[in-house]
């Protein structure tokens, strides 16, 4: 099995992928006019305002329902493997695949605005929807659908539930060792699994409401002491931070792994871990009940800060500051060793070995704390996402127990994904993340040269923000945008709600001469 999926992951993640992603984030930043930079007061704005609605969310709700995507084991385990792999200046091309990733993310959540549907009296869209509106080609919203049901209902909560088990393991011992049908397991990750799969069906069974509702308490507070911890640790080595700064960058052009295995890295960890452009994004953001469509395609845009700029970068600091890595060359052999060589790259071990070391007895319970919330609403956002993929193909494939049987699917995978090995469950979740990517990113390139919705919508917003206009509207007939069926609908209703209004007020002045 680890042969045949690391073979699939030398054809998908090849180089070509990389400078799709790279390539697609300066593209869509540049026509933009750089919109991550322009707008980054009015993000701070948006994500403070706005309302959830009986069939949406708000604007902060569906960011941290994403965030909950975006910051999770990528940020933890993600970046050590970055570092062990493409050695520190893995750190820069994060960083840089974070920057033009922010105008993807723009241009991807506004269209899954502008084409979501009211079903079953809440909001839905995402990728297939837009393929399937935008394109006019639903064979191809089908095929993403389908590799998005199997990425995010099978292959990915595995690397999130094992990262769990293996923090817990590390940090309380694997107890007694037990003979299973599927190998011998520690007691310590059977439990682990177990209880991660009760609370995960708890959840899961109360639909997005509940998802948004849990995940916007628990995301920001945990990015947060996160984010104190590492901010402690950088402070109690502040006379480290320039050489820090000088190993990143200097890793990044002269980088001792290879120029490929630090760019290669750095953009396959940067795109697992924030996201841009894989299409997982889009999903949460099509639940936001907004005014105007780039509203919340401003909201997701910022969320690729919080996770890389803050998040990986909190993580990334706090393991070369300590000198809690190891660099592995491209034959296996160590090119920096500063820890035993049966340390593994694939997994939280750099980052909780880089705590204990600066802040002693710390270091190995808060990562498996903080793994537990990053991970574990990161398998609600995976499955909320399948979810939403499972409702598209419903509406043309109704099958009875589709959704049951998706949740009995994601629960097992989590179990089973928490007892695995970890270098797999990695392989296997890199295989639907250059998958979903592929498809989603050649989608809104396609998008683009069809009819650049997108960026109509975003001149549309401009425009309005010039005239000063407080309540925002989107016509997307005017704007020359077919297919944007809620939004037609929307404003219909809003035209005949002020038509009404307008008329009463005219039948009481005619009984009522006096009034004004």
């Amino acid at each position: 099995m680890q042969a045949i999926v690391d073979f699939l992951n030398g054809i998908i993640w090849s180089p070509a992928l990389i400078y799709l992603c790279l390539g697609a984030g300066l593209f869509y930043s540049i026509l933009t006019r750089f919109v991550q930079i322009r707008h980054f007061r009015e993000m701070w704005r948006l994500l403070l305002s706005g309302k959830s609605s009986e069939k949406g969310i708000s604007s902060f709700q569906a960011l941290a329902v994403s965030l909950s995507g975006r910051v999770g084991t990528g940020n933890i385990a993600g970046v050590a493997a970055a570092i062990g792999f493409g050695g520190p200046g893995a750190v820069f091309w994060m960083w840089v695949v974070a920057f033009f990733g922010a105008a993807t993310a723009y241009a991807e959540s506004t269209l899954a605005q502008i084409y979501k549907e009211d079903t079953d009296g809440q909001f839905r869209g995402g990728p297939a929807y837009y393929i399937e509106k935008a394109m006019g080609q639903k064979w191809y919203a089908w095929v993403f659908a389908i590799a998005t049901i199997f990425a995010c209902g099978v292959l990915l909560p595995g690397v999130q539930s094992n990262s769990i088990g293996n923090a817990v393991e590390a940090a309380f011992g694997p107890g007694d060792m037990i003979e299973t049908a599927i190998g011998t397991i520690s007691f310590a990750k059977i439990a682990t699994g177990t209880f991660i799969a009760i609370v995960l069906g708890f959840i899961i069974f109360g639909g997005v409401k509940r998802i948004a509702s849990f995940t916007q308490i628990v995301v920001p507070f945990m990015a947060l002491a996160y984010i104190i911890i590492a901010c402690v640790i950088i402070l109690l080595n502040i006379n480290q931070v320039p050489t820090v700064f000088g190993m990143i960058i200097g890793d990044a052009f002269t980088p001792m792994a290879g120029i490929g295995a630090a760019i290669g890295w750095g953009v396959k960890r940067g795109v697992y871990s924030n996201e841009a452009g894989q299409g997982t994004g889009p999903h949460a953001a099509a639940a936001a009940n907004v005014q105007h469509p780039a509203q919340q395609g401003l909201v997701q845009s910022f969320s690729i800060y919080i996770d890389t700029l803050l998040v990986c970068s909190a993580t990334a600091f706090m393991i070369i500051i300590t000198g809690a890595y190891n660099v592995h060359g491209p034959e296996g052999q160590f090119l920096i060793q500063n820890l035993p060589a049966d340390i593994g790259a694939n997994g939280p071990v750099f980052t909780q070995m880089a705590i204990e070391t600066a802040l002693p007895g710390l270091g190995k319970p808060f990562i498996a704390f903080a793994l537990f919330f990053f991970a574990f609403t990161t398998i609600l956002a995976y499955y909320y996402i399948a979810e939403t993929n499972v409702a598209y193909l419903r509406r043309t494939l109704d099958i009875p127990g589709m959704m049951f049987v998706l949740k009995g699917v994601i629960v097992a995978t989590v179990f089973y994904g928490t007892v695995k090995t970890a270098n797999l469950a990695w392989a296997m979740g890199d295989v639907g993340v250059g998958l979903m990517a592929w498809l989603n990113i050649i989608g809104i390139l396609i998008i683009f040269f069809l009819a650049k919705p997108a960026m109509k919508a975003l001149r549309d917003y401009e425009e309005q923000q010039k005239a000063g206009v407080t309540d925002f509207t989107f016509d997307p007939v005017k704007l020359g945008i077919k297919n944007a069926d809620y939004w037609e609908e929307r404003l219909k209703k809003q035209t005949a709600s002020s038509q009404a209004e307008s008329d009463t007020k005219g039948e009481t002045n005619v009984a009522n001469p006096s009034q004004p």
